[in-house]
């Protein structure tokens, strides 16, 4: 019985060292795609480059650190403008609440919401994406609404204060 063990013990352990050789040999011919970073690894200038060229327009808002403001039923907290690259239509804005932000452009004297994208927690509840002499969103979520409300003054997007409308 001792000879009969050792024999599976042997057999068990070149199992073992077999499979272990087939999955290392698996690995290295199926190479970076699965230990390495995909596309390979670029150098300084090629990461430089990169950067340096122009990315593409965005389509849709992205959520950029929101500005705190107190939330108050159909209010406008405080709306933090940043530029985003011009079009042909003209000269494109991101406006951002802590509901969400909004990208505006003007068209002639009239704007138009390009893009809205509610912030996390926050739906849209309301929009009026224009063209018109004033374009808006309003976005609802737990901390209540926060409206963008945007004109055009000399051809550039800028937030118009809640007039109470």
């Amino acid at each position: 019985m001792g000879r009969r063990t050792l024999l599976a013990t042997a057999g068990w352990l070149a199992a073992a060292v077999l499979a272990t050789l087939i999955g290392v040999a698996a690995i290295r011919l199926v190479g970076e795609s699965i230990t390495g970073t995909p596309g390979g690894v670029r150098s300084q200038a090629e990461v430089e480059r990169a950067l340096a060229a122009p990315g593409p327009t965005p389509t849709t808002a992205s959520p950029s650190s929101p500005t705190s403001s107190a939330p108050s039923s159909g209010a406008a907290g405080p709306v933090s403008p940043s530029s985003v690259p011009a079009t042909a239509a003209g000269l494109r804005r991101s406006f951002s609440t802590s509901g969400g932000t909004a990208v505006a452009e003007c068209v002639g004297a009239d704007v138009r919401l390009v893009s809205w994208a509610p912030a996390q927690g926050y739906r849209v509840k309301d929009v009026d994406r224009g063209p018109d002499d004033d374009a808006e969103v309003t976005f609802a979520g737990p901390a209540g609404e926060f409206e963008v409300k945007v004109g055009c003054i000399g051809g550039e997007p800028v937030a118009r204060p809640d007039d109470g409308d």
